[in-house]
């Protein structure tokens, strides 16, 4: 089986403006069915850098336009597809919220929510995204 190494960028769009902190998520139906909420991200395209793809794709996935504050780790897995193996990486950012308005027009995209920062851990679907979220206390002390 042909292996393929594919990079994608991504992140979490925080707003401050409300009382609590929330960030945008998308969700998309999985094969079963389920929609399963996770942070946006996409490929990068050619020349593009991760820092690029990753606001580029926010805004395409959510409406909201981000601001880079600092990197939130990378994640790499494996996943068999169209019968090729894929090692996918992906870089994810924290951004703050500069603009924009939360909107699911993209065709990828199943639903788009603003989510308490407080209820981030219970929404995403997937472990490793779970993990990212260690730097948020110090993001949103003011040290991000």
């Amino acid at each position: 089986m042909p292996r393929v190494e594919e990079t994608s960028a991504g992140g979490l769009v925080i707003d401050r403006t409300e009382i609590e902190p929330r960030a945008a998520l998308i969700a998309r139906h999985d094969r079963r069915g389920r929609l399963v909420w996770s942070l946006p991200k996409g490929h990068l395209e050619a020349g593009e850098t991760a820092e690029d793809a990753a606001l580029r794709e926010v805004e395409e996935e959510t409406g909201i336009r981000g601001r880079l504050v600092a990197s939130l780790g990378t994640i790499d897995f494996w996943f068999i597809a169209e019968n090729r193996r894929i090692h996918k990486t992906v870089h994810h950012f924290l951004m703050e919220a500069a603009g924009g308005e939360l909107s699911d027009t993209d065709a990828e995209v199943d639903q788009v929510a603003w989510v308490n920062v407080s209820d981030l851990r219970q929404r995403l679907a997937y472990a490793d995204e779970r993990r990212l979220l260690d730097r948020l206390p110090d993001f949103l002390a003011g040290a991000g």
